[in-house]
């Protein structure tokens, strides 16, 4: 017998005794006993209304409450006593001289067994109930954990109603060209059954975070015109093992009765990871067992033919190599960050319900938000309309989208009161990020610097480059590192001190330097090898031995130290045009691209002839 039966059946018969041991106590403080002597004395005085007759068992009714006897507390008024077979008192004389009444049905009427059964029971009975209760509420939360579902999951878009199409998505257009013939398959599926031609079973989208996959993915359902069910991978998890299977089950099952039709599973890297990292639940995972029911259902075998399942993933790299195999997910589309001419087309939809003023120029926004995502333009859409609602003003101006790109991108101003002081040194402190910048060969022009206290920076100066980069040389990345340390070197060579201002810069040089080193082979000492993980969290260990490890330590330290010693050097051929530069900014507090050269003295670098940024960069103090 199962354990958890066997314990049903334990509590059941537990509860029918404690019941039954409650309603005797019960009945029995119904009826007292009394002596056949009490009897006969309430007799005598006139005080029994009724009784009734068995054999020498007698149940009978007072006229009045009396008090136990024998010194029990309480009164009475039905009893039950016994007539002793010795006893010749003229019982029947004496009721008939009182005008008792002898009854012919019980005094006391005894419960039957039936219902001392069903009360004995009724606890049992409401515990049975109150599982089932209990039971279908969880079914409909999704079972013990979620071992089931009330409903069967629906499309999160249907046919026919108003759906997200390729026109909602820009920025991305090779990316749609990759997914076209997905939509192509699922409009017209015998174009490429003639020919043999097999519906790709998955497309993984994989990109950064805010580059706009699931909007991809609603859009590629919506052009194609077919229903369109969403899960998270997370929903899958859960600490029963195989709830996670039978939810993939279901969902694949309902998206099968309306094929052709569209799964799209967000985030797929929760469950997709490489197997064999550890089990769980006796060897069991539950991970695992639900990865295991998606190659499953996706293999061919299970019938899942009409359904395409799209994944959006920011980790590639960590799924199991079963996932992503063709048959499984046939293509891997990456999903970059726009690039200019994106940015603008992404701009122009996330501003089709704002109204612009004559003046927005949506170009040059775009060429000023290098390295922005999808996401990252629609909340500046969203910040300058709501710069624009607090200004009072009914349309977007260009200084709304200008103020809002400042505060995404430098933080919000503080009304903070610095010490004179310390406002003179923050204000070296910029200039020498600022004048490093300029007087670097090739280094990105420096759009803004300011001394207003902004996040958690005392000030900061931005640098965005001209045109979009997809590598780096060494000499660029020395630039960086020497702009970078501009900030220290300022206060050193200027107040010969050193301050905490610094620590955002020297995180940036290390990540920097970190790279040069141990993953881009810019040291001739290290070699042409990859001595550090990408991810500095990885969970594989060290990729190289520690001697090597002690030589990307030293080199590290050497790049670094001629890169401050050149920051120091170039500071002090142009202290004056630093001492220019700080004047400026602790009388202006923000300075912008023309004003900082002409304070520095420093013609503007030409622009490229069609200008794009890469990434934005600022120097913290």
């Amino acid at each position: 017998m199962p354990g958890g039966w066997r314990g049903l059946i334990l509590a059941a018969l537990i509860v029918y005794l404690v019941t039954n041991l409650v309603l005797s106590f019960f009945n029995e403080g119904d009826e007292p006993v009394i002596s056949y002597t009490e009897f006969s004395k309430q007799v005598a005085d006139g005080n029994v209304s009724k009784i009734y007759s068995k054999g020498d068992a007698i149940q009978g009714q007072l006229k009045a409450e009396r008090p136990l006897p024998d010194g029990d507390k309480g009164d009475y008024t039905k009893f039950v006593t016994q007539r002793p077979a010795f006893a010749d008192d003229q019982l029947w004389a004496s009721l008939t001289k009182q005008n008792v009444t002898v009854t012919a049905s019980p005094v006391v009427v005894q419960r039957s067994f039936l219902a001392n059964l069903l009360l004995s029971l009724a606890p049992m009975l409401l515990l049975v109930l109150l599982w089932v209760l209990v039971a279908r509420r969880m079914s409909g939360m999704g079972g013990m954990g979620g071992l089931g579902r009330k409903a069967p999951p629906k499309p999160v878009e249907l046919a026919g109603a108003k759906r997200t199409t390729f026109e909602d998505v820009a920025g991305i257009d090779e990316v749609k060209g990759e997914l076209g013939d997905v939509v192509d398959f699922l409009r017209n599926p015998q174009r490429y059954q003639r020919l043999g031609a097999r519906m790709p079973g998955g497309v993984l989208l994989a990109g950064a975070p805010g580059t706009g996959k699931t909007l991809l993915a609603r859009a590629v359902a919506g052009e194609a015109g077919v229903p369109f069910f969403s899960a998270s991978a997370s929903e899958f998890i859960e600490m029963i093992v195989g709830v996670g299977a039978s939810r993939v089950r279901e969902l694949f099952a309902e998206a099968r009765k309306v094929a052709p039709a569209i799964v799209f599973i967000d985030e797929i890297d929760t469950i997709g990871r490489v197997r064999g990292g550890g089990a769980a639940m006796g060897g069991h995972d539950e991970r695992e067992q639900t990865l295991n029911q998606i190659l499953t259902e996706m293999d061919g075998f299970s019938g899942s033919e009409g359904v395409v399942v799209l994944a959006a993933t920011n980790r590639p790299d960590v799924l199991d190599p079963a996932l992503i195999r063709p048959g499984r997910f046939d293509r891997t589309v990456a999903v970059s960050p726009p690039d200019r001419s994106g940015r603008e087309a992404i701009l122009r939809i996330h501003t089709r319900d704002i109204p612009l003023a004559p003046d927005a120029d949506l170009e040059q926004v775009a060429r000023t938000t290098p390295g922005m995502t999808g996401a990252d333009l629609a909340n500046l859409a969203n910040e300058a309309a709501l710069l624009a609602v607090r200004r009072g003003q009914d349309r977007v101006t260009q200084a709304d989208f200008m103020d809002a790109l400042e505060k995404v991108q430098l933080g919000a101003a503080r009304s903070l009161v610095m010490p004179e002081e310390e406002r003179r040194r923050t204000a070296y402190h910029e200039s020498g990020h600022a004048l490093l910048g300029m007087l670097q060969p090739g280094a990105d022009p420096v759009r803004k610097i300011t001394i207003v206290p902004r996040g958690r920076a005392l000030g900061v100066t931005l640098s965005t480059p001209d045109a979009d980069r997809y590598a780096y040389t060494e000499d660029y990345l020395r630039g960086r590192i020497i702009g970078a340390l501009g900030g220290m070197a300022a206060e050193q060579l200027v107040f010969d001190v050193i301050t905490t201002g610094a620590e955002n810069d020297l995180e940036q040089v290390t990540n920097l330097v970190r790279g040069m080193v141990g993953r881009w082979g810019m040291s001739e000492r290290v070699g042409r090898l990859t001595a550090i993980p990408a991810d500095a969290q990885s969970p594989y260990g060290l990729l190289a031995a520690p001697a090597t490890l002690d030589v990307v330590d030293h080199e590290m330290r050497r790049i670094v130290d001629e890169c401050h010693a050149e920051a120091l050097r170039l500071l002090r051929e142009h202290r004056p045009k630093l001492d220019a530069l700080a004047r400026a900014l602790l009388a202006s507090e923000t300075l912008d691209e023309p004003a900082a050269y002409a304070a520095a003295g420093i013609p503007r670098p030409a622009r490229n002839a069609d200008p794009e940024g890469a990434g934005p960069r600022a120097a913290d103090s």
